[in-house]
């Protein structure tokens, strides 16, 4: 195996930290960054505990100046594999949407990509590898009411990878998006909540009649799976898989 440098964007929980941490398991060097240094150090202090040393910085990816001060603290480093996961979710009718939120929801998981890649594919280029690696969502697939801002921001995302994967097939650089259903995360389990309230229902209906309904099997993902996925994803043998959304729905879409 060949020990490659991870750099994960919103990596101190949920689907992020799980990949660091299974990333890490496998030997591979991680470098976490999350929206402040507190969220970093927890999640630095509970891989410790683990008994697995990273890496980790602040950064706001709605921030170009963070991305560049974090570019030029890692000027000498070979990162390898470039993980968008940041991500927040907001549930409400579009009539009573914030659109202060709604611009926030795609600056991050749509813009920020943009920022991190921009920042990233020349120092790529300049070493000959690169993977990028898009953590999307059934979502960038499909729709589902009330999430109007997350829907069209991922649905975004996998427009941005095809184009980004014809800009970069000129090198050893491919960049794909995961596409997963639900995976039982801090911010699927606000989602829970939120969409009770919304549907005018109970947590327990929200998770068996919108979240599982529509996948044939039944389950939430495991983070495990998307993890394993990341892997090869990340690995030379994956050199001409690029710009493609890899879905993780549980039969979701062949319905």
């Amino acid at each position: 195996m060949t020990t490659q440098t991870l750099l994960i964007t919103g990596a101190a929980s949920g689907i992020g930290y799980g990949v660091a941490k299974a990333m890490a398991n496998k030997g591979h060097n991680i470098i976490i960054t999350d929206i402040n240094q507190q969220r970093v150090d927890e999640a630095l202090a509970r891989l410790s505990q683990e008994g697995i040393n990273a890496t980790g910085y602040p950064l706001d990816v709605t921030s170009a100046e963070d991305l560049q001060r974090l570019m030029a603290k890692l000027e000498t480093i070979k990162i390898d594999v470039l993980i968008n996961n940041a991500g927040i979710q907001h549930v409400s009718r579009l009539e009573d949407f914030p659109l202060d939120k709604w611009q926030l929801i795609v600056d991050i998981l749509l813009l920020g990509p943009v920022r991190t890649c921009q920042q990233m594919l020349p120092k790529m280029r300049a070493q000959g590898f690169g993977r990028i690696i898009n953590i999307g969502s059934i979502h960038g697939l499909v729709a589902s009411p009330y999430k109007s801002a997350y829907v069209s921001a991922k649905h975004g995302l996998l427009g941005f990878s095809k184009v980004i994967a014809l800009e970069t097939a000129d090198t050893d650089i491919t960049i794909n998006t995961i596409c997963p259903a639900y995976v039982k995360t801090a911010l699927v389990e606000k989602q829970i909540a939120d969409q009770a309230k919304q549907h005018g229902m109970s947590e327990a209906e929200v998770v068996d009649k919108i979240m599982l309904e529509p996948m044939p099997k039944k389950s939430f993902i495991d983070i495990e799976e998307i993890a394993h996925t990341v892997e090869f994803l990340a690995s030379k043998q994956a050199s001409n898989m690029t710009g493609q959304a890899l879905v993780i729905d549980g039969g979701w879409t062949v319905k």
